[in-house]
């Protein structure tokens, strides 16, 4: 649960400051918010989550 938080606020903080550049228009932001949420609730949550925790242990381990 903490790698998933931890996570979620390092996305937000890219969000905001590719908002913040003018990279990244808010109605790209939102719909980047938007399909991480709607991804979330498919049947790729699971092999992305398990993805992630093999890739954060990867690194951890070098």
């Amino acid at each position: 649960m903490a790698i998933t938080v931890s996570l979620v606020a390092l996305f937000g903080l890219v969000l905001y400051f590719l908002l913040r550049s003018g990279s990244l228009g808010p109605g790209s932001a939102f719909t980047a918010a938007a399909f991480g949420f709607f991804l979330a609730s498919t049947g790729a949550a699971k092999p992305i989550n398990q993805l992630t925790a093999s890739l954060i242990e990867t690194v951890s381990n070098l």
